[in-house]
This record gives C-alpha cells, structure tokens and sequence, in this order.
C-alpha cells in the first residue's frame, strides 16, 4: 500500500514539475529562446537573414522569431567590431539579394572593394536586408540591429514601401506584435498597433506546448546552418526564372490612386521620421535605390510594374522636399541602372547591376566622410 502512495505521490509531482515548465518557465525565458545558437560558434554566421521556402535546396527557411534571425547572422560575432568600421544595409529582397550568391550581393560586393576609414580602419558592410516591401519592417530590424553597434546605417527605399496598407503585413512584423507594439509606444509611431493583422498571442501561445513552432523552426534553423557552413548555399538558384514585366496594358494606376490624385498623404513618410529617432546618434544614409525603367509598350505611361511615371515622380519630388527639409541625407539612385540589368522583377539586381550600385554607395560614404565624421 506504501508503494502504491510513492508512486502516486510521484507521479502528482512529475505532473506539477510539468505544469511549472509549460506555463511558468517558457513564458520567462521565451525571449531568449532565439538566442540559442550554433552560429557563430560551431557554424559560420550566415552573410544574410534566413529567409525562403525550399529548405531542402537552399539549406535556408524563414521563420518568425527576430532573436533567432540575428542570432544566425555574422553580424552577432562581436569578435572583431571594435576594430572595424560597421555599415549595416537595410532595405528588402533587393538588398537581401534575390538570385544573387552572398558574395555577389550589395554587402558582399562593397566588402570586396575593401574600403578603410581615413585612420585606417576597415570598413565591414553588414546584409541587414529582408525580404517584403514594407518601411515598419525596417524599423524592427534597424531598432534590434543596434544591439550590434552600428557605426552607419545605410536605408535603402523603394516606393512599394510606402503606401499606409503595407506597414503591417509584412508577416516578420504581425508576427512579433509584442515587440512592435512596443516601438510604436516607445517612439510615438503613427500606426495602429491594434490593428487585425497583428498575431497578437496569448498566454497559451507562451507556454511550452504553444511555442512549439517557435522551438522546431529555430532547431531546423540550426540543422540547416550546419549544411550552410559545409555547402556556402543558402538560396535556391532556378535555372530559368520569368523575367520582370516590360510591356504593359494602358494602366496608370498604383495601388487605388489614378494620375491626377496626391498620394503623399497615404504614404508613411514619416516613418523616415522614426527611423531616425530610433538610431539615435548613429547616422542614418537613405538611398532610393535604382528601379528597371522600361523601354516597352506603354513605357510612356509606366516605368515598370510597380510604378505609373506619374506617382513615381511625384514620389521623387517628395522625397527631395522632405530630405532638405528635415536635413536627411538622401541620394536618389533611381535611374543609376540600366534596364537589362535587373532580373525577375522592377527591383532586383543582376551582379553587374548591383556591382554599378556599390561603386556609386562606396563613392557617397567617401564623399560624405570628406564632408563630417560618420561616428
């Protein structure tokens, strides 16, 4: 009968001892679980984010968890960062770098050209770029880049970024509603952090049994970094893709605007704004970046798919008025690129294309070096 009441007592523990770990202790240390990484240990940190959808070819996957992305990035190995300059590019896919191998993409290039700092230090261009048009998804990744002392911050725009409707479903940011939440309160962010698309999780979704997705993806993440340090791959590289639109119906619209409308204010040019507040006294570099202008069929009514030449020109006027107004440093690079040297869309580089881009960004910082101190 004694045995029968330690076994009994025995299980009632083991089941109260479950209990804490599935709704106490996972929700403490849930900010911390993305933290936990091979990379920059046992395997090499990786040039740019996790991101696609074919793991088993690209050794590579996106997940959701912010920690767990810059965990597996070189730019967590603190190793070397106080003696070098560091440059984080941040921006979409075209900094992230569709269809382009690390070495070929804008960071890989600028690190190839080995700039130094008039004293001598090296100059070390991080890929901080991430797939999704959207400027509130900049803002998360520039505000968790800073853990990582930036010296510049180099912001490359698109217009597709702008529009009011695609701050918030980027999934990467309605996915971490805790933490943008959190930045619109901090810095006074016009957006609505209570808007429906945010994934905004309960106390469930904290608890052991509620985090494992969380917990399996950031594992995956570690098995493919492994296959990334042996292989160098970490993309998938179709052998034919379909090449960005360059003919075009007679269409002058962009998003629910038509010629004639002033989109300015549907357009979060004051996320700019945030971007600045949030770097604090690291100085911020915006760039338009270049766009495929085409030659095609109704190529005196659109520039390319994305873009009528009308809100695209207005976009650009915009954007010279606000930089001088509010003493941005800005470069419009929106015609640097010629328009066989993008890919499968309006803002994606072939090698060549992005190797013209990062003469002229290495050109501005020396440029802007001569003219006051980056640090």
């Amino acid at each position: 009968m004694e045995e029968n009441v330690n076994i009994k007592r025995l299980l009632a523990k083991t089941l109260i001892l479950l209990a804490l770990l599935t709704f106490g202790l996972i929700p403490l240390i849930k900010d911390d679980l993305g933290k936990v990484s091979l990379y920059n240990l046992f395997v090499p940190g990786r040039y740019r984010f996790p991101y696609g959808e074919n793991p088993d070819q690209s050794f590579n996957m996106s997940l959701f968890n912010l920690e767990a992305n810059f965990a597996s990035h070189e730019v967590s190995d603190q190793r070397n960062s106080s003696n070098e300059f560091r440059v984080f590019l941040i921006g979409d896919s075209s900094v992230w770098g569709t269809l382009l191998k690390p070495e070929e993409t804008l960071a890989g290039q600028l690190n190839n050209l080995g700039m130094h700092m008039p004293d001598g230090t090296p100059i070390r261009f991080f890929n901080l770029g991430y797939p999704t048009l959207s400027l509130a998804k900049d803002l998360l990744f520039l505000e968790e880049s800073l853990e990582f002392q930036p010296d510049l911050i180099i912001w490359l725009l698109t217009l597709e970024s702008f529009p009011d409707d695609k701050q918030l479903t980027s999934p990467i940011v309605s996915h971490n509603y805790h933490k943008f939440s959190s930045l619109i309160n901090h810095y006074d962010i016009d957006l609505n952090s209570d808007d429906e698309v945010f994934s905004e999780t309960t106390y469930w979704d904290q608890t052991l049994i509620g985090q494992q997705r969380n917990l399996a993806d950031i594992f995956r993440l570690q098995f493919y970094g492994v296959m990334w340090g042996i292989t160098g791959i970490d993309q998938h590289y179709p052998q034919d893709y379909e090449a960005a639109k360059r003919n075009f119906e007679e269409d002058t619209t962009f998003h629910d605007w038509d010629k004639g409308d002033i989109i300015s204010d549907d357009l979060a040019y004051h996320l700019l704004n945030s971007g600045y507040k949030i770097a604090g006294k690291t100085p911020i570099l915006l760039v338009n970046e270049p766009i495929l202008i085409s030659s095609g069929m109704n190529s005196d009514l659109r520039y390319n798919y994305y873009y009528p030449i009308w809100a695209y020109d207005q976009y650009r006027q915009n954007m010279q008025e606000l930089s001088k107004e509010n003493g941005w440093y800005y470069q419009d690079l929106w015609n640097l690129i010629a328009e066989e040297e993008f890919t499968n869309t309006a803002i994606h580089f072939t090698p060549k294309g992005v190797g013209i881009l990062s003469e002229r960004i290495s050109e501005m910082i020396m440029e802007q070096i001569g003219k006051q101190p980056l640090n």
